[in-house]
């Protein structure tokens, strides 16, 4: 939810109509600007997404409508424009450059001496910024409008990418008002609704930016949102992507700004390009750099550490990469800049990287080990997918044995043959990846694979499903058998895993078992499980069997948002299935819902909407629903939201959970939250309103308490709740 307060919303009828005056639909204009800098760029929904999303087919009736009435950088543009037949190309008069990096921290201290010693009377001070695993950009405002977007290309000619850029809604299309800006970077007037089309700053007759403002960031997809995208390329058929970084390239590379625009982009910015009409006020720090760019309505690295030595520099190194697993995003390394930006100009440039900043790269897991084997997996929606068979190798504490090979197209462009030696990396993914082969320790007797003409499980028909959108690498061979026992396992280990319908002593070998003994073929099959037949299994003894059987009874109150998660249906992950939840207090609610109805709720496309209402719609399926009725499945909604999300007791509040606490898991303790109007966040700042701590609470209970945030043991969190 959005939740509303900000400002009083535009008199709108039932049935969606153009605006009449032009005034108000610049009033429209301004106020999606301002929703979308509250939700994308500060996290805070300001808005419930009903609200948005009605706000928005206004605008797009009224500019279809009065197409004379449309502004630059109104939101529309945002879905995107007419495909490209190619990039143009810009040549930089201030070249984008890389920085130097080293994986030593001694290189560091190093570092650090040779600056000093061009700056030997200044005391120094370091800005270290975490340095995220993406696609280096740089925007360009002309009087506070977006103007320009471009890759980095080789630092000097780089790609014009604007249209795409203008896609990710963490972009605004027109910087925001310093002079309506607190420093805080809220609105200074609780009530009022800042100018984002004033070029003038009425007190002073200046622009309130410069005229020329280039910033320079990084574009990248979250963890979360990487795994979102897989899901619904996979239940598309589609190819999956390999990791973050290559989706996020693949996705700034479409010439089509509409494929774009469905692609969860996000982007940090972190420095300056070319600047012309500076301010008297422009920063001299890169503290407040980061701070005046927040302002401006831009995005900026949440969390940095200032250091005034060496050993603070190298404890910062060491804290993030600690931490770095919290944040949603891929993060490679700790970027070390001087904090003095006058200073930075004084000491100046190699020809490839300044001499005032350094990348420290953390390691990423790697070994070489021998290919003795690839296997075909075949997944819950009935993938295809080819996964290497290793000699074991220790990487990252753990002793691996597979290693995914994504599918065919992958195999071949790396050409990756049964007997090679290759190298395997685990670095942010969950599963281990073949880099590459080492081609020439080749002996000559390695094998070339072929993809089988059949299912390995059940010999059933398989077919490829050939991505639909330039720029998506590889293809998909699927097993079309609806009963093939792989898609059944698939199905089960889905519906017992943690993030469904968390049942203790569920997981892959448990679920191999009862298919291969046919006791179960879908998830209702689980509920007429005795403690006699599981106790029968290789390795069960009984009370591991009462154990699990414990399990599946205990399953039977989780959320209904779980059930509709742990089903399976396409598209549909664990946050669509909350967002599901949120307007539909029973299944039966849902059973009757329109393809039109659910596409109303924000996070649910059409293409969502229809998949949900075809797999109520299946005979099947609605037995299956009845059957888990009957064995006594919660089908109701805990988080439902039968008042808007303002109205609720902690709407707007953000909580962060940190250490083990004593009753309840992290979802549980989350689901309690979002119940009641908050959100939590997985990291600690100025802005977090409580912190729940348990056992084993490490950076994040210090920071709290550096920062003064409340924090609450596990009781005090659920009185708090109950009394709120």
């Amino acid at each position: 939810m959005r939740g509303s307060n900000f400002c009083a919303p535009i008199c709108m009828p039932e049935t969606i109509q153009a605006l009449s005056s032009k005034k108000d639909y610049l009033d429209l204009v301004q106020q999606i600007q301002e929703l979308d800098y509250a939700y994308y760029v500060q996290a805070e929904p300001k808005a419930s997404d009903r609200e948005y999303d009605r706000l928005y087919k206004i605008l797009i009736q009224t500019e279809t409508d009065h197409p004379d009435w449309k502004v630059e950088g109104s939101p529309s543009e945002r879905v995107g424009g007419e495909p490209l037949g190619k990039f143009p190309t810009i040549q930089r008069n201030l070249p984008m450059l890389s920085l130097d990096n080293t994986y030593s921290k001694q290189e560091v201290i190093q570092f650090v001496n040779r600056v000093q010693k061009l700056a030997p009377k200044e005391k120094l001070t370091w800005v270290v910024e975490p340095k995220v695993d993406g696609v280096a950009v740089s925007l360009t405002y002309e009087s506070g409008r977006l103007t320009l977007g471009a890759t980095r290309g080789d630092g000097v000619t780089g790609d014009v990418i604007t249209e795409n850029l203008k896609t990710i809604r963490s972009i605004p299309l027109k910087l925001r008002d310093r002079s309506e800006t607190s420093k805080s970077g809220k609105s200074a007037k609780a009530t009022a609704q800042p100018d984002l089309f004033s070029t003038l700053d009425s007190r002073t007759g200046s622009t309130s930016w410069p005229a020329k403002l280039e910033v320079r960031g990084e574009v990248y997809i979250s963890r979360s949102g990487f795994t979102s995208l897989n899901e619904k390329r996979e239940a598309a058929g589609e190819a999956p992507f390999a990791n973050p970084r290559n989706a996020t390239a693949g996705s700034l590379k479409q010439l089509d700004p509409k494929l774009v625009a469905q692609r969860p982009l996000d982007i940090s910015l972190y420095g300056l390009g070319e600047v012309e009409g500076i301010p008297d006020d422009f920063p001299k720090t890169q503290s407040d750099l980061l701070d005046y760019l927040q302002r401006l309505g831009l995005k900026t690295p949440r969390r940095t550490w200032k250091c005034a030595s060496t050993d603070e520099l190298i404890a910062a190194i060491e804290e993030l990469d600690k931490i770095r697993n919290d944040f949603d995003f891929e993060i490679d390394g700790a970027v070390i800049k001087l904090e003095s930006i006058p200073l930075r100009e004084r000491i100046g440039y190699t020809s490839k990287a300044p001499r005032w900043a350094m990348a420290y790269k953390y390691e990423a897991e790697q070994g070489i080990t021998r290919l003795t084997d690839i296997s075909i997996q075949v997944g819950r929606t009935g993938a295809l997918t080819p996964v290497a068979e290793l000699e074991p190798v220790h990487l990252a504490g753990t002793m691996v044995r597979r290693a995914t090979l994504h599918n065919e197209d992958e195999l071949r462009r790396k050409d990756i043959r049964i007997g090679d030696l290759v190298v395997v990396e685990k670095a942010g993914e969950i599963i281990p990846v073949v880099v590459q082969a080492l081609v020439d320790r080749r002996t000559g007797e390695e094998q070339i694979f072929h993809f089988p003409a059949e299912c390995p499980e059940c010999q059933g028909e398989v077919k490829k499903a050939q991505g639909k959108d330039e720029g998506d690498l590889g293809v998909v061979w699927r097993c079309v058998n609806h009963d093939c026992p792989a898609k059944a396992r698939g199905r089960i280990i889905h519906w017992m895993s943690r993030r469904a319908m968390d049942i203790d002593g569920g997981g892959e070998v448990m679920a191999c078992q009862l298919v291969e003994k046919g006791w179960v073929k879908d998830v209702g099959d689980l509920y007429e499980l005795s403690v006699e037949q599981v106790a029968s299994l290789e390795r069960m003894g009984q009370k591991s069997a009462e154990n699990f059987i414990n399990g599946i009874a205990a399953s039977k109150t989780r959320d209904m948002w779980r059930v509709l998660f742990g089903l399976g249906i396409l598209h549909v992950g664990a946050g669509v299935a909350k967002a599901i939840a949120k307007k539909y207090k029973t299944m039966d609610d849902l059973r009757v819902a329109s393809v039109e109805d659910l596409n109303s709720i924000r996070d649910v496309g059409q293409i969502i909407a229809e998949s949900v209402c075809a797999w109520m719609g299946e005979p099947a399926n609605q037995e299956l629903l009845e059957r888990l009725h009957r064995h006594g499945i919660n089908m109701t909604s805990s988080i439902y939201q039968e008042t808007s999300n303002e109205e609720l007791p902690f709407a707007g509040k953000t909580f962060v959970l940190t250490g083990t606490l004593p009753t309840l898991t992290r979802p549980e303790a989350t689901e309690k939250i979002e119940a009641v109007g908050g959100k939590v966040s997985s990291s600690v700042s100025k802005k977090t309103d409580y912190v729940v701590a348990g056992e084993e609470a490490g950076s994040k209970l210090e920071k709290a308490k550096k920062l003064e945030r409340p924090i609450l043991t596990e009781e005090e969190f659920l009185n708090l709740l109950g009394g709120g």
